[in-house]
């Protein structure tokens, strides 16, 4: 948001990138984290208690890398202007 408003429109592609990558690497973690847990969904209230909360942060994270995916190739297109 600052760099696209001081003109700095490669700075802020860089930056929108380097979100999605962020987003993407702690998406990959939390896959890992599901994969190796010792528990599952249907193990009592713990489980079924970290599965949602995990699960909707997870949905969140995605849709949120999503759309900053389209934000990052607007901007480098050139859609946005200070």
């Amino acid at each position: 948001h600052h760099a696209i408003l001081a003109g700095l429109k490669q700075q802020a592609v860089y930056a929108l990138v380097a979100t999605v990558w962020l987003a993407l690497v702690f998406t990959g973690f939390q896959g890992m984290e599901y994969y190796e847990a010792p528990f599952t969904i249907s193990d009592g209230i713990y489980g079924s208690t970290f599965s949602l909360a995990t699960g909707f942060h997870g949905f969140h994270v995605i849709i949120g890398t999503i759309f900053l995916i389209m934000c990052a190739i607007r901007q480098y297109l050139g859609h946005f202007t200070p």
